[in-house]
């Protein structure tokens, strides 16, 4: 009884007020409004709290990170193609060498397994455009960027056993890895602009909302992270001459050996160097420097994996994500050929295919044909290397389309183009003549001035065309498509004279500013353009899964339509006094009626 009375007066002091304990003993017990006040000092608002301060600083972590993913992407494109072209160029140039095929390979046919390697390097991406949307939706964009990355990875670890079933099934690879490489690369720099533009502006009502942001509000973010990017990019050039450089320039003849039987360069020359000399190298290389160099590109090849793994964070929310997949396959498969409807891209078609002459002519026609021809195959990496650095400048002056016109680098680019292609016509350097280095160097410098231009100005302008991000993968496919059916046509055209070369060129750059002026006149006289209908996600929601299986063809407008029209059957049949059955009109749809698009952009 005693025992009840102390547990009925224990639990009355827990109701009146607190039990105070020191050390494990017994002290005495709280008054109820001193419990109050410690457990509101507790688990209070703090008095120093200040909620505006805490999320401006989450915010900018936030944009901290987007700067990070920024770098971290730019930077492994940079290291990924500086080694696949370093590889790429020493390779090549051991392989041409006849004394090191005889005595390392014997007759294995490595230049019979080069050509090859080049055809499936060049051909594949000609089928990525069946796929390359598909891997993108499927996968992500920063997997898809990853597993692209990866391929290129392999390619250099083939190079230790040197083998037709080992290097060519990883140069058909690789080619099948251009284009979705690419098309990640651009949505994913694009949507990082937009997401630190939504981290600056975190207070506006659509930002909050995660509506559509007004026209034009990401432009000045696209410009700086293209800006950003194609300046890592084009280092990729100079990366790729270090295995020349501190390698292989040590075993080279000088250019009155290797230009002995050269006759004709510049714009009097057919195919690439004809009457090179067959042997380049003084000495051979041993084996186990040759595993050395390789052993380095694959340890960088391998930290470019790592960087786009561990420091590039994802593009999409996990949400947006799956909204992009659901969508549907069929869709999803259909929708870069819709898109090709828009008289936008098709304006726009010339200057894709340019871009894609463009670089693989200076690295080839110009590199070999003019430089090579007339200051030696020692001098090739130096002439490269001009033409990385001043791309690499040249990316930092599409930053004044901050102030100017957008026109204004596209136009510039292509003018500095111009002009070179009108002086390479009529320039014929003599052979195994150094006098004729500075101009080879200075022309190199300006090419690489309109790369720069050209490149950073299209993706530039896409971004700024194309601001909806379900749209932003199927654009840059179409873009890097058309240059990669440009770089397979430079690689058919390697025999043809220099005359023709250069003519194909002026014509098509002539014709892509053309093109390219009457679609910004059309922008301007506010034609509308025809867009193809995004379809609405089509999932039920359970939980956090998606449990529905539907017919991924058809678009929404059709279900909802099928829907309307069984529920009007079913009313009807419901009314026995009704009038006479008289079937509906069905309701004509605009074709490009898209989700949240602005009505100029939904007629065609």
């Amino acid at each position: 009884m005693q025992l009840f009375l102390t547990s009925c007066s224990l639990f009355q002091c827990l109701f009146q007020g607190g039990i105070c304990f020191r050390g494990g003993i017994f002290c005495g017990i709280y008054p109820m409004h001193k419990l109050q006040y410690f457990l509101e000092d507790f688990v209070g608002a703090h008095a120093e709290y200040n909620e505006e301060e805490e999320e401006r600083k989450y915010f900018r972590r936030k944009r901290l990170g987007v700067v990070k993913n920024l770098l971290a992407a730019s930077i492994a494109g940079m290291l990924t193609y500086g080694v696949f072209l370093g590889l790429l160029q020493m390779q090549l140039i051991l392989h041409y060498d006849e004394t090191y095929r005889e005595v390392k390979y014997s007759n294995l046919g490595l230049q019979n397994i080069d050509s090859k390697m080049l055809l499936g390097i060049s051909l594949t991406p000609l089928a990525a455009f069946l796929y390359t949307p598909i891997f993108i939706r499927f996968f992500g964009t920063k997997w898809m960027l990853f597993l692209a990355v990866g391929i290129y990875a392999l390619f250099v670890s083939t190079n230790y056993w040197e083998r037709y079933y080992t290097l060519v099934p990883s140069a058909v690879a690789i080619g099948a890895a251009i284009v979705p490489l690419w098309a990640s690369l651009g949505n994913y720099i694009l949507r990082m602009a937009q997401k630190y533009y939504e981290y600056v502006n975190y207070k506006l009502e659509h930002v909050q909302e995660q509506k559509r942001a007004p026209r034009g509000a990401y432009n000045s973010y696209i410009i700086i992270f293209e800006a950003v990017f194609y300046g890592f990019f084009f280092l990729s050039f100079v990366c790729a001459q270090f295995p020349m450089f501190f390698f292989l320039k040590n075993y080279l003849f000088e250019l009155n050996h290797t230009l002995s039987e050269v006759k004709t360069c510049g714009t009097a020359s057919h195919g690439i160097l004809v009457g090179f000399n067959t042997t380049v190298l003084q000495k051979l290389p041993r084996s186990s420097e040759l595993i050395i160099v390789e052993s380095v590109l694959m340890a960088v090849a391998f930290l470019s994996m790592l960087m786009v793994l561990f420091l590039c964070g994802s593009a999409y929310r996990p949400t947006e994500e799956i909204d992009l997949r659901n969508i549907g396959w069929g869709n999803i498969f259909q929708l870069p050929f819709k898109h090709m409807r828009d008289y936008r891209l098709r304006c726009l078609l010339l200057f894709f295919i340019y871009s894609g002459f463009e670089v693989l002519f200076l690295c080839t026609g110009f590199t070999l044909n003019y430089g090579v021809c007339s200051i030696g195959l020692e001098h090739m990496a130096y002439i490269l290397t001009a033409y990385g650095i001043s791309s690499a400048v040249g990316s930092t002056l599409v930053l004044t389309m901050l102030r100017l016109p957008r026109q204004v680098p596209l136009l510039t680019g292509a003018s500095i183009h111009t002009i070179i292609l009108i002086a390479l016509f009529c320039w014929e350097p003599k052979a195994k003549n150094l006098a004729e280095a500075p101009i080879i160097y200075l022309v190199a410098a300006f090419w690489g001035l309109g790369s720069s231009l050209n490149k950073t100005g299209l993706s530039t302008l896409l971004g700024m065309l194309y601001e909806d991000k379900e749209r932003q993968d199927f654009i840059f496919t179409i873009y890097h498509w058309w240059q990669a059916c440009a770089m397979f046509v430079v690689y058919c055209w390697s025999g043809m004279p220099m005359k023709a070369k250069l003519s194909i060129l002026l014509v098509t750059l002539v014709a892509a500013v053309f093109s390219y002026v009457w679609m910004e006149r059309k922008i301007a006289q506010s034609v509308p353009h025809r867009l193809p209908k995004i379809p609405k996600p089509r999932h039920k929601v359970r939980g956090y899964r998606y449990l529905e299986e539907d017919n991924s063809d058809a678009s929404d407008s059709e279900e909802e339509e099928k829907e309307g029209e069984q529920r009007e059957a079913e009313a009807e049949a419901n009314e026995p006094d009704g009038p006479p059955h008289c079937p509906r009109r069905r309701r004509q749809h605009n074709y490009g009626e898209p989700f949240g698009e602005d009505v100029g952009d939904i007629r065609g």
